[in-house]
């Protein structure tokens, strides 16, 4: 999309730049990362219209999956005291097919306030205390989210603030979609870490068990990609090459879990970095809980390098 289209969207987009790379925020739309570019080409999958996936609730570019990533098993859970039942028809919430909650709240449903804003780095901040979104999600906090740019490369700070009443559990993540301009999906190289694998049950829930996968180095070709895992090492790399260009995603801290995401059929990939697994918050399963006026700090980077 367009600048035009962006501030369409959402007047409050910010646009950062340094050097080959520019990054554009919607701060009105949940923070989503609507764009990254590197020489003038987009890297990001999914934004050629943001409109539309606001409108459906879908994911695209770099939306932040909050309070919760993928899916719950459920509309009920229990959490830090708390017990909470979903309402199936809640306009705050998004369903996958088998009617499952889906990502938490929707990014555009999700207005944050810019509190620092320079040439190449930026920051915003979200109250959670409004009453429907309490009803979601029951623990009152704040979030900050900071977005810095370097040459090379884009930097995401996420710090969850507690208030002094309530523990928060902590159960988001990240869904940014990539792509490697002009060149087809089938020749992107790519690189994981070893990690273990979430196995998972027919709703896509992960059971209690794991198995180990190798690193993987190899091109894409025909794979597709929709698994969550545990990370030995959640200082992990990740990696998509090709034509001239290499992205990599750096899960600096906070993020001991991920989800590889490349349908066959898509032109795109996401290395999504997650602070908990998918369904934490009914199995309790990595969940952690940020205490009553403490703080929660999540990091991750995502690096452009050119290659011969």
């Amino acid at each position: 999309m367009d600048n035009d289209a962006l501030l369409a969207l959402d007047p409050t987009a910010c646009t950062l730049a340094t050097g080959e790379l520019t990054a554009t925020f919607l701060p009105g739309r949940g923070m989503l990362g609507a764009s990254l570019r590197h020489g003038g080409e987009e890297l990001l999958g999914r934004v050629e219209d943001l409109a539309a996936a606001a409108q459906a609730g879908s994911t695209c570019g770099i939306p932040l999956l909050y309070p919760w990533a993928n899916r719950l098993g459920g509309l009920r859970y229990q959490a830090a005291g708390r017990a909470v039942e979903l309402t199936p028809g809640s306009p705050l919430l998004h369903f996958d097919s088998s009617g499952l909650p889906m990502h938490g709240v929707p990014w555009a449903q999700l207005a944050w306030s810019v509190s620092e804003l320079a040439a190449d780095r930026m920051k915003a901040r979200l109250d959670w205390r409004r009453t429907d979104l309490l009803a979601v999600f029951p623990f009152p906090h704040r979030l900050e989210m900071t977005a810095t740019l370097r040459p090379d490369g884009l930097t995401v700070e996420t710090t969850l603030c507690a208030d002094q009443a309530s523990a928060v559990p902590v159960s988001f993540g990240f869904h940014p979609y990539f792509r490697l301009p002009g060149l087809p999906r089938a020749e992107w190289q790519i690189e994981l870490p070893a990690m273990s694998r979430l196995l998972l049950d027919e709703r896509s829930i992960p059971t209690a068990e794991e198995a180990p996968v190798p690193a993987f180095d190899a091109k894409l070709g025909d794979r597709a990609f929709d698994d969550g895992f545990a990370l030995p090492d959640p200082h992990a790399w990740f990696s998509i090459a090709g034509n001239g260009r290499r992205i990599t995603v750096e899960f600096v801290e906070g993020y001991p879990y991920a989800q590889v995401f490349a349908p066959c059929d898509k032109d795109h990939l996401a290395i999504e970095p997650m602070t908990a697994p998918t369904n934490a918050l009914v199995s309790g399963r990595g969940l952690r809980l940020v205490e009553p006026g403490s703080l929660f700090r999540a990091t991750f980077r995502m690096s452009v390098q050119e290659i011969p």
